[in-house]
Protein backbone atom coordinates (compact mmCIF):
# COMPACT_ATOMS: atom_id res chain seq x y z
CA UNK A 1 0.00 0.00 0.00
CA UNK A 2 1.40 3.45 -0.87
CA UNK A 3 2.76 5.51 2.00
CA UNK A 4 0.16 8.16 2.86
CA UNK A 5 -1.14 10.02 5.87
CA UNK A 6 -4.72 9.29 4.81
CA UNK A 7 -6.34 5.98 5.73
CA UNK A 8 -7.48 3.85 2.80
CA UNK A 9 -11.11 3.69 1.78
CA UNK A 10 -12.36 0.20 2.57
CA UNK A 11 -15.45 -1.19 0.87
CA UNK A 12 -17.38 -4.37 1.39
CA UNK A 13 -20.09 -5.17 -1.14
CA UNK A 14 -22.56 -8.00 -0.56
CA UNK A 15 -24.17 -9.42 -3.69
CA UNK A 16 -27.35 -11.52 -3.69
CA UNK A 17 -28.01 -13.33 -6.97
CA UNK A 18 -31.43 -14.56 -8.11
CA UNK A 19 -31.63 -18.31 -7.64
CA UNK A 20 -31.53 -19.07 -11.37
CA UNK A 21 -28.16 -17.31 -11.71
CA UNK A 22 -26.14 -19.24 -9.12
CA UNK A 23 -23.87 -20.61 -11.87
CA UNK A 24 -22.95 -17.04 -12.87
CA UNK A 25 -22.27 -16.18 -9.23
CA UNK A 26 -19.68 -18.96 -9.17
CA UNK A 27 -18.30 -17.83 -12.52
CA UNK A 28 -17.86 -14.29 -11.20
CA UNK A 29 -15.45 -15.58 -8.56
CA UNK A 30 -13.08 -16.45 -11.40
CA UNK A 31 -13.54 -13.74 -14.01
CA UNK A 32 -13.88 -10.74 -11.66
CA UNK A 33 -10.31 -11.28 -10.52
CA UNK A 34 -8.86 -9.65 -13.63
CA UNK A 35 -10.65 -6.26 -13.43
CA UNK A 36 -9.78 -6.04 -9.73
CA UNK A 37 -6.17 -7.03 -10.38
CA UNK A 38 -5.63 -4.26 -12.96
CA UNK A 39 -7.52 -1.58 -10.98
CA UNK A 40 -4.83 0.92 -9.96
CA UNK A 41 -7.02 2.48 -7.30
CA UNK A 42 -7.17 -0.75 -5.30
CA UNK A 43 -4.27 -1.89 -3.09
CA UNK A 44 -5.89 -5.05 -1.74
CA UNK A 45 -8.95 -7.06 -2.74
CA UNK A 46 -10.69 -10.32 -1.95
CA UNK A 47 -13.59 -12.12 -3.62
CA UNK A 48 -15.42 -13.96 -0.87
CA UNK A 49 -18.08 -16.57 -0.38
CA UNK A 50 -20.74 -16.16 2.30
CA UNK A 51 -22.03 -18.58 4.87
CA UNK A 52 -25.52 -18.98 6.23
CA UNK A 53 -25.93 -17.27 9.56
CA UNK A 54 -23.92 -14.37 10.88
CA UNK A 55 -20.93 -15.93 12.63
CA UNK A 56 -18.33 -18.39 11.36
CA UNK A 57 -20.40 -20.79 9.26
CA UNK A 58 -19.68 -24.11 7.56
CA UNK A 59 -22.86 -23.92 5.45
CA UNK A 60 -22.35 -21.91 2.22
CA UNK A 61 -24.97 -19.55 0.87
CA UNK A 62 -24.70 -20.15 -2.88
CA UNK A 63 -26.72 -17.05 -3.72
CA UNK A 64 -24.77 -14.56 -1.61
CA UNK A 65 -21.20 -13.42 -2.24
CA UNK A 66 -18.98 -10.50 -1.27
CA UNK A 67 -16.08 -8.39 -2.47
CA UNK A 68 -13.79 -6.50 -0.10
CA UNK A 69 -11.31 -3.84 -1.21
CA UNK A 70 -8.89 -1.38 0.32
CA UNK A 71 -7.79 1.50 -1.89
CA UNK A 72 -7.67 5.17 -2.77
CA UNK A 73 -10.11 7.64 -1.31
CA UNK A 74 -12.90 8.65 -3.71
CA UNK A 75 -15.62 11.29 -3.59
CA UNK A 76 -18.78 9.31 -2.91
CA UNK A 77 -21.04 12.27 -2.15
CA UNK A 78 -24.07 12.84 -4.37
CA UNK A 79 -23.69 9.70 -6.47
CA UNK A 80 -25.95 6.70 -6.94
CA UNK A 81 -25.09 3.21 -5.77
CA UNK A 82 -24.39 2.06 -9.34
CA UNK A 83 -22.07 5.03 -9.93
CA UNK A 84 -20.25 4.14 -6.72
CA UNK A 85 -19.79 0.54 -7.88
CA UNK A 86 -18.31 1.79 -11.15
CA UNK A 87 -15.88 4.03 -9.25
CA UNK A 88 -14.88 1.24 -6.90
CA UNK A 89 -14.73 -1.82 -9.15
CA UNK A 90 -15.04 -0.59 -12.74
CA UNK A 91 -17.76 -0.73 -15.39
CA UNK A 92 -17.51 -4.46 -16.06
CA UNK A 93 -18.27 -5.61 -12.50
CA UNK A 94 -20.96 -2.96 -11.96
CA UNK A 95 -22.57 -3.94 -15.27
CA UNK A 96 -22.43 -7.62 -14.31
CA UNK A 97 -24.46 -6.98 -11.15
CA UNK A 98 -27.03 -5.01 -13.16
CA UNK A 99 -27.30 -7.63 -15.93
CA UNK A 100 -28.04 -10.42 -13.44
CA UNK A 101 -30.44 -8.24 -11.41
CA UNK A 102 -28.52 -8.69 -8.18
CA UNK A 103 -29.47 -7.24 -4.85
CA UNK A 104 -26.40 -5.28 -3.78
CA UNK A 105 -25.35 -3.67 -0.49
CA UNK A 106 -22.15 -1.65 -0.17
CA UNK A 107 -20.65 -0.34 3.06
CA UNK A 108 -17.81 2.18 2.96
CA UNK A 109 -15.47 2.09 5.94
CA UNK A 110 -12.50 3.86 7.48
CA UNK A 111 -10.07 1.61 9.41
CA UNK A 112 -9.40 2.93 12.91
CA UNK A 113 -7.61 0.27 14.95
CA UNK A 114 -6.54 -3.34 14.78
CA UNK A 115 -3.77 -5.89 14.62
CA UNK A 116 -2.67 -8.88 12.58
CA UNK A 117 -2.19 -9.67 8.89
CA UNK A 118 -4.03 -11.03 5.88
CA UNK A 119 -1.86 -13.13 3.56
CA UNK A 120 1.18 -11.58 5.21
CA UNK A 121 0.00 -8.03 4.47
CA UNK A 122 -1.50 -5.15 6.42
CA UNK A 123 -4.21 -4.25 3.90
CA UNK A 124 -5.72 -1.46 5.98
CA UNK A 125 -2.49 0.35 6.80
CA UNK A 126 -0.55 0.59 10.04
CA UNK A 127 -3.19 0.75 12.76
CA UNK A 128 -3.03 1.66 16.43
CA UNK A 129 -4.25 -1.30 18.50
CA UNK A 130 -6.53 0.55 20.92
CA UNK A 131 -8.16 3.47 19.08
CA UNK A 132 -11.97 3.47 19.30
CA UNK A 133 -14.14 4.50 16.33
CA UNK A 134 -17.32 6.52 16.73
CA UNK A 135 -20.58 4.58 16.72
CA UNK A 136 -21.71 2.54 14.93
CA UNK A 137 -18.66 0.28 14.94
CA UNK A 138 -17.82 -2.27 12.25
CA UNK A 139 -15.53 -5.19 13.08
CA UNK A 140 -13.70 -7.63 10.82
CA UNK A 141 -12.34 -10.81 12.40
CA UNK A 142 -10.42 -13.12 10.09
CA UNK A 143 -8.26 -16.24 10.52
CA UNK A 144 -6.42 -18.95 8.60
CA UNK A 145 -7.04 -22.20 10.46
CA UNK A 146 -4.34 -24.85 10.73
CA UNK A 147 -5.33 -27.99 8.83
CA UNK A 148 -4.77 -30.10 11.94
CA UNK A 149 -7.02 -27.85 14.05
CA UNK A 150 -10.09 -27.68 11.79
CA UNK A 151 -12.09 -30.17 13.86
CA UNK A 152 -11.31 -28.37 17.14
CA UNK A 153 -12.17 -25.00 15.62
CA UNK A 154 -15.58 -26.00 14.32
CA UNK A 155 -16.46 -27.90 17.50
CA UNK A 156 -16.42 -24.58 19.34
CA UNK A 157 -17.44 -22.03 16.72
CA UNK A 158 -21.02 -23.24 16.30
CA UNK A 159 -21.82 -22.36 19.92
CA UNK A 160 -20.23 -18.91 19.69
CA UNK A 161 -21.98 -18.15 16.39
CA UNK A 162 -25.39 -19.08 17.80
CA UNK A 163 -24.77 -16.90 20.85
CA UNK A 164 -23.72 -13.94 18.69
CA UNK A 165 -27.26 -13.41 17.41
CA UNK A 166 -28.66 -13.11 20.93
CA UNK A 167 -26.35 -10.42 22.28
CA UNK A 168 -27.60 -6.84 22.68
CA UNK A 169 -26.11 -4.14 20.51
CA UNK A 170 -25.47 -6.23 17.40
CA UNK A 171 -26.91 -4.56 14.29
CA UNK A 172 -25.86 -7.12 11.69
CA UNK A 173 -23.26 -9.81 11.03
CA UNK A 174 -22.00 -11.67 7.98
CA UNK A 175 -20.03 -14.88 7.59
CA UNK A 176 -17.45 -14.60 4.78
CA UNK A 177 -14.47 -16.63 3.65
CA UNK A 178 -11.93 -17.40 0.94
CA UNK A 179 -11.54 -21.17 1.36
CA UNK A 180 -14.27 -23.27 3.01
CA UNK A 181 -13.34 -24.43 6.53
CA UNK A 182 -9.77 -23.03 6.32
CA UNK A 183 -9.89 -19.25 5.68
CA UNK A 184 -12.84 -17.77 7.52
CA UNK A 185 -14.00 -14.33 8.62
CA UNK A 186 -16.91 -12.48 10.17
CA UNK A 187 -17.95 -8.90 9.52
CA UNK A 188 -20.25 -7.32 12.08
CA UNK A 189 -21.70 -3.91 12.90
CA UNK A 190 -22.45 -2.85 16.48
CA UNK A 191 -24.32 0.02 18.09
CA UNK A 192 -21.19 0.93 20.06
CA UNK A 193 -17.71 -0.21 21.05
CA UNK A 194 -19.10 -0.96 24.51
CA UNK A 195 -21.59 -3.46 23.08
CA UNK A 196 -18.86 -5.15 21.05
CA UNK A 197 -16.56 -5.35 24.08
CA UNK A 198 -19.36 -6.76 26.22
CA UNK A 199 -19.68 -9.69 23.81
CA UNK A 200 -15.95 -10.20 23.25
CA UNK A 201 -14.82 -9.92 26.87
CA UNK A 202 -17.98 -10.52 28.87
CA UNK A 203 -19.27 -13.73 27.30
CA UNK A 204 -17.88 -16.85 28.95
CA UNK A 205 -18.07 -19.06 25.86
CA UNK A 206 -16.34 -16.49 23.69
CA UNK A 207 -13.59 -15.92 26.27
CA UNK A 208 -13.00 -19.67 26.56
CA UNK A 209 -12.72 -20.05 22.79
CA UNK A 210 -10.24 -17.17 22.54
CA UNK A 211 -8.11 -18.81 25.24
CA UNK A 212 -8.17 -22.13 23.37
CA UNK A 213 -7.06 -20.47 20.13
CA UNK A 214 -3.95 -19.21 21.93
CA UNK A 215 -3.20 -22.32 23.96
CA UNK A 216 -3.76 -24.80 21.11
CA UNK A 217 -2.51 -22.52 18.30
CA UNK A 218 -5.48 -22.98 16.00
CA UNK A 219 -4.44 -20.25 13.54
CA UNK A 220 -1.46 -19.69 11.28
CA UNK A 221 -2.59 -16.09 10.78
CA UNK A 222 -5.28 -13.81 12.15
CA UNK A 223 -6.58 -10.27 11.78
CA UNK A 224 -8.84 -8.05 13.87
CA UNK A 225 -9.85 -4.56 12.69
CA UNK A 226 -12.33 -1.95 13.89
CA UNK A 227 -13.81 0.50 11.38
CA UNK A 228 -15.77 3.71 11.33
CA UNK A 229 -18.88 3.27 9.15
CA UNK A 230 -18.95 6.06 6.57
CA UNK A 231 -22.04 5.25 4.50
CA UNK A 232 -24.18 2.30 3.41
CA UNK A 233 -25.92 1.78 0.07
CA UNK A 234 -28.60 -0.80 -0.78
CA UNK A 235 -30.26 -1.40 -4.13
CA UNK A 236 -31.48 -3.93 -6.68
CA UNK A 237 -29.62 -3.11 -9.88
Amino acid sequence: MPATCKPPLVSITIIKYPKQYIFFALLAMAIHRLPLLVNRGIYFWKLLGCGKGGGFSRQPDWRQWAVLTSGDQIDFSKISHEQLLKKLYGNFIAGWYRFFRCGVSTILLEPVSGHGCWDGKQPFGSLAPGAVPVAPVAVLTRATIRAGKIKRFWEHMDEVSHQLHRVPGLISSLSIGEIPFLKQATFSIWNSSEDMHAFAYGTVRHINVVQKTREEKWYTEELFVRFKVLVEYRSVL
